[in-house]
């Protein structure tokens, strides 16, 4: 989790190449929690590609963001 302000960013890495909608369920538990502090999840992975999904978790991979 990324703090600035009063917003949160919560952050999750995942060591497959092929994120899908059930490695959201962390990300997705925290937005619950948090509610409006909480920003969109980002879980970062070790494939290529960039994508949505859930409509409040974006998947991309680690070494395209760091």
């Amino acid at each position: 989790m990324i703090e600035v302000g009063n917003r949160l960013l919560p952050v999750e890495v995942k060591a497959t190449k092929q994120p899908r909608l059930r490695d959201t369920a962390h990300l997705r538990a925290f937005r619950s929690e948090y509610g409006a502090r909480a920003l969109p999840g980002l879980l970062l992975h070790g494939g290529e590609t960039i994508d949505w999904l859930a409509p409040d978790v974006l998947s991309a991979p680690w070494w395209q963001v760091l």
